[in-house]
């Protein structure tokens, strides 16, 4: 049922159900104190439906006034003036509509003068303690299905905004590999034409994946790894022999599912920061294994000491994050990913990923 239907509902099923309790209670009281009389229902019925119109017609003033906006010391003199106005007012409709009852029942009967004024008096402070615990009640569902909406606010806020880093991410790597794809490729072409074409094909693959991500959440690790042998091969032609690289993948771990371009990101990263600076090179090393039956464990080597404190001044710096963001999104406590040096090789950063085993 949509919210805005559920809420109403809830509210009258809330007021009717508290009201007619209330004046339910009366009559119990009335019985066991011995002076219940069969007059007594409809009164106790006429109670009911006057503080049950009196709390309604406050509920609409406070929804117009913005009294669920106001701060605890503004609303607290409001609310005692409002619940004690409620209480009165409710107390003289009873009181008026109980007279003419009673002079429908007996029209000879002295009616003003039968009936009981004094308690009139603790009937209104009753009513008023009443429609304390019923502004009590309000405001505390008020509040509580308040916090629940702007946490359900805060965490489409939290997507919205990784989605639209993820769609600059996207923008920002598509020319990087457009510039220098295109540029390696037109020194092949009169060289080795066959091997330009191949390698525009590479290119070309890479940016139509690159181009679609915004249609998919997820995506097999098998589609990934395809897109990251692209990336391979096409810095393989830039860096040449500065770069070595190794797959070790597991094919039970292929049709697991992960944020498209996450490991494209751990890969680039790795060739950023540990090969390009390097005059000689070095190699990179990707691997997926299972842990256990209901985890994959995706790592990423590659030569050189991690800095978490000196990222590159382009998308690197917050691609991390933000695939860390993403991840905790989709898949909550269940995925990591931790970037750090290598803890039994020298000199080695290795950046982990786990996840949960969902097949596509």
């Amino acid at each position: 049922m949509p919210r805005s239907s559920a809420r109403p509902r809830l509210y009258w099923i809330l007021q009717v159900g508290g009201w007619g309790a209330y004046g339910l209670l009366g009559g119990v009281l009335s019985t066991v104190f011995g002076k219940f009389r069969p007059i007594v229902i409809p009164i106790e019925i006429i109670v009911a439906g006057a503080m049950l119109l009196g709390s309604h017609l406050l509920r609409l003033y406070l929804r117009r006034r913005g009294w669920t906006r106001l701060p605890l010391a503004a609303l607290l003199p409001r609310l005692l003036l409002g619940n004690l106005l409620v209480a009165v007012g409710s107390m003289a409709l009873t009181g008026v509509l109980v007279t003419l009852l009673y002079w429908a029942v007996n029209p000879t009967a002295h009616t003003w003068q039968g009936f009981p004024w004094l308690q009139y008096v603790g009937y209104t402070a009753n009513s008023f303690f009443f429609m304390l615990l019923w502004s009590a009640a309000y405001f505390s569902l008020h509040y509580f299905d308040n916090l629940r909406q702007a946490e359900i606010d805060k965490w489409k806020l939290t997507a919205a905004v990784r989605d639209a880093e993820m769609r600059t991410l996207k923008a920002q790597i598509n020319p990087h590999f457009l510039f220098n794809g295109l540029n390696n490729i037109r020194a092949l072409v009169l060289e080795n034409p066959a091997r330009a074409r191949e390698m525009m094909t590479h290119l070309s693959d890479l940016l139509r994946y690159s181009l679609q991500l915004h249609t998919r959440e997820q995506v097999p690790l098998a589609r990934e790894l395809e897109t990251v042998t692209h990336y391979l091969t096409l810095e393989s032609l830039q860096l040449e022999e500065r770069l070595h690289y190794t797959l070790d993948v597991d094919p039970a771990t292929l049709a697991a599912l992960l944020p498209p371009m996450t490991l494209q990101l751990l890969v680039e990263n790795a060739i950023k920061h540990g090969i390009t600076p390097r005059p000689g090179g070095g190699a990179v090393h990707v691997s997926a294994q299972l842990e256990g039956s209901a985890q994959v464990l995706i790592s990423v080597r590659n030569p050189g000491r991690y800095q978490p404190n000196a990222a590159a001044p382009d998308h690197t710096g917050i691609g991390l994050p933000n695939a860390h963001e993403r991840l905790q999104l989709l898949f909550g406590p269940t995925a990591s990913l931790h970037v750090g040096n290598d803890a039994h090789r020298p000199d080695t950063v290795t950046a982990e990923l786990r996840l949960p085993l969902i097949n596509g």
